[in-house]
């Protein structure tokens, strides 16, 4: 190849490929600036959530006034159940169901779960890195590339409008590098002021049954005996505990909760009203997984947006601690 041919091609590969730029330091402040952008504005958009073989379009409206954030999560597909945060509780409308759940609202995140947050270990856990990306929704956008250090959580790649930090578009991607589950904005409106119409539920909730979750639980109502992980993959740390009744279950369920900063995998244990074990259960969808084991007459579900090996290893790693005493507060979540 002639050299002229050849500076020709290496220029248009140049042009054309993106370059990661940017330090870690800089991909860790535009992730800071998406998590103040997603909890202090107020916006008003449309998009479209895909997990395997299924889209759902989902509406979410965000208000933030006077150091408060009211949000709610719409689904405009199938059972049109909705997600309103108010500045004190999560109430979740299930028109299928007719049922609201109700919970204290215990944090300032935004409804949009899938979307990572800056930790200080993150570096430990995820290598960073920054781009510039392609244009979206008629928007420059930075691109941030959050990929594992081990094959015990999955990986992100986030579009951020370069003048707001929003994340118009995410995908997660499995240890191959594939990705399994995306959210892309196909409208979105950052407003001075959102009207409180647009943040009250359109379900009417007439006649529906309220089941709310109480703040506190007494210690007596705990169960003698509590469970905890012998052992977690690194990274991940106890972040609450609760009592729950599940539905279709009369016995309360103890309820852990784990996360890396990113990740978050939940752990059920409760009575398995049968003699003998049962064998192992796993479940997929999109990015969720889960996997179910009985121990010592228990049922132990581990349910997380992580690989299907890291909830079997929280699973199988749970055992009775006895002598231990409960936690002084919990929630109860009634069926």
């Amino acid at each position: 190849m002639k050299r002229g041919a050849t500076s020709l091609a290496v220029l248009v590969l140049v042009l054309v490929a993106p370059v990661a730029w940017a330090s870690p330091d800089e991909a860790r402040d535009w992730l800071q600036r998406m998590s103040d952008a997603l909890a202090g504005r107020n916006y008003d958009g449309l998009f479209t959530h895909s997990s395997g073989n299924k889209t759902e379009t989902m509406r979410i409206v965000h208000r933030s006034e006077n150091g408060q954030s009211e949000e709610r999560l719409v689904s405009l597909d199938g059972m049109g159940r909705e997600i309103v945060r108010t500045s004190q509780e999560v109430h979740a409308y299930m028109p299928d169901r007719r049922v609201v759940l109700v919970e204290p609202r215990t944090d300032d995140s935004s409804l949009l779960q899938t979307l990572p947050t800056p930790t200080p270990k993150l570096d430990s856990l995820y290598e960073l890195s920054l781009q510039a990306g392609t244009r979206l929704l008629g928007r420059e956008t930075q691109v941030i590339d959050i990929r594992p250090r081990d094959a015990y959580r999955y990986g992100y790649r986030l579009w951020l409008d370069a003048e707001t930090a929003m994340p118009l578009r995410s995908t997660v991607s499995d240890t191959a590098g594939r990705p399994i589950e995306q959210i892309q904005f196909t409208r979105l409106e950052m407003k001075d002021r959102i009207p409180d119409k647009d943040i009250e539920p359109a379900v009417d909730a007439t006649g529906f049954q309220w089941v709310r979750t109480a703040r506190h639980l007494a210690s007596a109502q705990w169960p003698a005996i509590v469970w905890r992980p012998l052992r977690m993959p690194p990274g991940f740390h106890l972040q609450t505990t609760r009592i729950q009744v599940l539905p279709g279950s009369p016995m309360p369920a103890q309820h852990l909760i784990f996360s890396d900063g990113i990740a978050a995998v939940s752990v059920f244990i409760e009575p398995s009203g049968t003699t003998g074990p049962r064998p192992p259960e796993t479940s997929s969808m999109g990015s969720a997984n889960a996997y179910s084991t009985s121990v010592q007459g228990h049922v132990i579900t581990a349910v997380g947006e992580v690989p299907l090996e890291t909830v079997r290893y929280f699973a199988d790693s749970v055992a009775p601690v006895h002598d231990q005493p409960a936690p002084p507060k919990a929630a109860l979540v009634n069926p």
